[in-house]
């Protein structure tokens, strides 16, 4: 949800996928997200399973992997010049840390990941200016199941996601404490390419005052990355899709394609830099939304924290 720059304006449905969530329950929609990941997964790793990445090319994709466990720092600003509903031009900070728990080092038999997510967002006041407040704090924890063997180059991840209400002003979050099922999925069989998604669902249970509206909402992230050359990439992340079960909840679609770079240097942590462009393809029953935006990242990574493994 990183890419939506006001919680209480966006949130991100499909209604020209009606038929698709049709699907009994949730369950149905993660049930076809999983086909279709390993069927395209399996169908163009067909005759490559011999080929080896090169370190290089594993670094560039731990950078995109929501079930990496490399531990890193990410710091991202979304800059929104032109956006539906206001001639106010918004921006917002995000940053967020991987903390990965590698057996022997965990209480469980089985990868742990921690992501927390801060932001710190500028937005439109009713008096036509602006005003700059800290976000809602996000956090999952996924376990990453030992299932299937990991020379299949798919791999899955189950565990919760909450949502809790630091915002400091009622315009920067939703007021509401939420939990939720969160699951990610990963195909990295093929050669210069990853593909994976990560799925949340927070639900709120309470509220900072009275008039909090409730919240379930359905948040999906695409991940695809294709290695070019010389630690360059193209990538496809940092969107957020969302579903809000509730009637009348904003719809969005942005669709976002970036560059990247991948930095190793003796002596140094490696970093990855991007920058990637951001447009609303659809929307209903926003206030104001992004129409489109300039993301601009940097993610440290510390490659000697990572034990267990």
């Amino acid at each position: 949800m990183e890419s939506l720059f006001h919680r209480q304006y966006v949130k991100i449905a499909f209604p020209p996928l009606n038929t698709w969530m049709r699907l009994p329950g949730n369950g149905g929609v993660l049930c076809a997200l999983l086909v279709v990941l390993w069927v395209i997964g399996s169908s163009l790793a067909f005759g490559q399973g011999q080929t080896r990445s090169t370190p290089l090319e594993t670094l560039e994709r731990e950078f995109t992997d929501p079930l990496t466990t490399l531990p890193q720092v990410f710091l991202k600003d979304a800059f929104s010049p032109v956006n539906y509903g206001t001639e106010v031009q918004t921006n917002q900070v995000v940053g967020r840390a991987i903390i990965p728990r590698i057996p022997p080092n965990t209480l469980l038999p089985f990868v742990q990941l921690v992501r927390p997510t801060f932001s710190l967002v500028t937005l439109p006041t009713p008096g036509g200016g602006t005003r700059t407040d800290f976000g809602d704090i996000q956090l999952f924890d996924l376990a990453v199941l030992p299932w299937p063997r990991a020379e299949t180059g798919l791999r899955f991840g189950l565990g919760p996601t909450f949502v809790f209400p630091t915002a400091t002003s009622k315009f920067a979050g939703q007021g509401a404490w939420q939990a939720g099922p969160a699951c990610a999925a990963v195909y990295t069989g093929i050669p210069r390419l990853l593909i994976g998604f990560l799925l949340q669902n927070p639900i709120s249970f309470a509220y900072t005052s009275p008039d909090r509206p409730s919240q379930n909402t359905f948040a999906f992230q695409p991940a695809v990355l294709f290695s070019l050359w010389d630690g360059w990439v193209l990538a496809i992340r940092g969107c957020t899709w969302v579903y809000g079960w509730r009637r009348h909840s904003p719809s969005l679609l942005p669709l976002s394609l970036g560059v990247g770079r991948v930095m190793v240097r003796p002596g140094f942590p490696p970093l990855n830099f991007y920058v990637s462009g951001q447009w609303m393809a659809y929307h209903q029953n926003s206030p104001i939304a992004s129409q489109w935006s300039v993301n601009f990242g940097v993610t440290i990574a510390f490659p000697q924290f990572r034990k267990g493994e």
